[in-house]
């Protein structure tokens, strides 16, 4: 990747290259919205055991996709070793192949286990300052979520990369627009039922890229190892946005 294309990346309050290790935190959180703005879907995973998420995640890899979230569930903490887990191993397995994050951060203890495991971006269903600034610290990509125009003001202005529109699909394409208009500075994500029909038109609308769940990520289908299926529909979502 080009310096050039990099440093479109690159503005902010938190962006002070001083010494080495810095810059090496900023290259990477740019390298990864690279990816992001590059491959525009997110394939969710949520509430899968880790055994299933290393074959699932190289089925979609075969499909075309090239990020993907893997959720906390914060009604059952302890199901947290597994998604931590489960990120380290696709980080370890998929390396320079897939770009891990993990999901529904809603703290900061979160967000510094999520990065031990391995996960390039932290995806919270709620704004919070304290999150987004330590996810931005350790050279991170944050997008917390949002759905009015002042939470998404309030997202950006405590450093979000971007901001994830939640849930999209109940407000449609036609409101993202509308919430552009006035905040066209601000990358937004469309995520929450979101899918291969109206994908193309929330990308139309604006947004830089959205994130998919079960109905890409679908869980009977990784259960009973139908992995061909889901690569052959990873395809499709592909092939939907080009």
């Amino acid at each position: 990747m080009t310096n050039k294309k990099l440093n479109q990346f690159q503005i902010g309050p938190f962006l002070r290259p001083a010494n080495p290790k810095e810059r090496r935190k900023i290259h990477m959180r740019a390298s990864i919205m690279q990816q992001i703005e590059q491959h525009k879907i997110i394939a969710i995973m949520r509430g899968l055991e880790k055994a299933y998420c290393l074959p699932a995640v190289q089925a979609l890899y075969a499909g075309g996709i090239r990020l993907v979230e893997v959720t906390f569930n914060q009604k059952d903490p302890s199901t947290h070793k597994n998604t931590l887990e489960a990120i380290q191993q696709i980080r370890d397995e998929m390396a320079g192949k897939m770009c891990v994050g993990a999901g529904t951060v809603t703290s900061v203890e979160l967000v510094r286990q999520a990065k031990e495991a391995g996960a390039g971006f932290m995806v919270s269903p709620d704004t919070n300052p304290e999150v987004i600034a330590y996810t931005r610290q350790e050279g991170l990509v944050s997008i917390p979520g949002a759905l009015t125009a002042t939470e998404a003001l309030t997202a950006h202005g405590a450093g979000a990369d971007y901001v994830k529109l939640f849930p999209a699909a109940m407000l449609g394409p036609a409101y993202l627009k509308a919430l552009r208009s006035p905040l066209n500075h601000i990358r937004f994500l469309a995520v929450g039922g979101v899918d291969e029909k109206n994908m193309a038109a929330f990308l139309q609308a604006g947004a830089a890229g959205v994130g998919v769940g079960g109905c890409l990520v679908k869980q009977q289908w990784i259960q009973e190892g139908r992995f061909a299926e889901l690569t052959a529909l990873a395809k499709e979502f592909c092939q939907a946005i080009q």
